[in-house]
């Protein structure tokens, strides 16, 4: 089973969620993959040790001007613009190219050749605890992110159960990363615009059809909220989750001493019992929905479980 812990922005702490997530998970085959590459940092909190990098690269058209007619078929057929016959010159812009590999085919003279641009790294590694940490990280001044989200979510094992810390928003390497997940948790804050950020989000997921449950973070807690508590709406975040019909699976407060702790690299679920107890709460939530899921689909009862 494939959960994926997601946001509409940057920061809203989905990466806290990830690992505690998986610190707290009472088994030992369990993979954490980080596909936020441009900036990943799962790796602070659950320190993988031995950890092996193997370089990810892509391929892009190199075209060999002595075969080359200029008749510009290839041209014609790439949507990106990242082959261009210009001023009587065949140019490639290797940057914008998205390795279809169909300007090699429609070439009639055979004059394009594949090379390849490094895209960045692919890291693996195990902690102490057993889990496993799959990461990438983008080559500085690389732009296309979601080749490599691809290599990564390929260690992806099915017979073991995997959290995917996915980047921010809803662009490609969020969409990337959200397909075929079995389940979605939207880390949100309780604002205009985390709930701005939330909504798009949502709207994604329903195009993806992928289940979704609600995580607020940084959450007034002063006062009963409907969905853990019993009571009416307080927050815009409540009011917008009910009118969807998306469960609110927890709400973690506003905590300086839980920033402190997150701050050094540590775990919320090691230094804080409070939140220990919470993250405990949520992964139960999140169990009781993959039962569910599984009895609506059955095929889903032959892959990994966290029992």
């Amino acid at each position: 089973m494939i959960v994926t812990i997601a946001s509409g922005k940057g920061g809203t702490g989905k990466t806290t969620v990830t690992v505690n997530l998986a610190a707290i998970a009472p088994v030992s085959d369990i993979q954490v993959f980080d596909c936020d590459v441009e900036e990943p940092n799962s790796h602070i909190y659950l320190k993988p040790e031995n950890i092996t990098t193997q370089e990810i690269s892509t391929m892009i058209p190199v075209v060999d001007k002595e075969l080359c007619n200029l008749c510009g078929e290839c041209e014609k057929l790439c949507q990106f613009s990242a082959i261009a016959l210009i001023a009587g010159k065949i140019m490639t812009f290797p940057e914008m190219c998205h390795s279809c590999r169909g300007c090699a085919m429609v070439c009639p003279e055979g004059a394009i050749n594949e090379g390849k641009r490094v895209l960045g790294s692919l890291l693996e590694g195990k902690n102490q605890r057993g889990i496993e940490l799959i990461w990438g990280e983008l080559r500085v001044g690389e732009a296309m992110s979601p080749p490599l989200i691809k290599q990564v979510k390929q260690r992806i094992n099915p017979e073991k159960f995997s959290f995917v810390d996915a980047p921010p928003g809803t662009s490609c390497p969020a969409i990337e990363t959200l397909r075929d997940s079995d389940f979605a948790i939207l880390v949100s804050e309780p604002t205009p615009f985390g709930l701005n950020d939330l909504a798009l989000t949502v709207e994604v997921l329903k195009k993806l059809n992928v289940p979704t449950g609600i995580v607020i973070n940084r959450a007034d807690t002063s006062e009963p909220t409907s969905s853990v508590q019993g009571s009416m709406p307080d927050t815009i975040i409540d009011e917008y989750a009910e009118k969807e019909g998306i469960e609110i699976l927890q709400k973690f407060p506003f905590s300086r001493e839980a920033a402190r702790v997150s701050s050094k690299g540590l775990l919320l679920v090691d230094e804080m019992p409070e939140m220990k107890k919470l993250f405990q709460e949520l992964y139960d939530k999140i169990m009781s929905r993959l039962d569910a899921i599984k009895e609506k689909n059955p095929a889903k009862q032959a892959e990994g479980t966290m029992s």
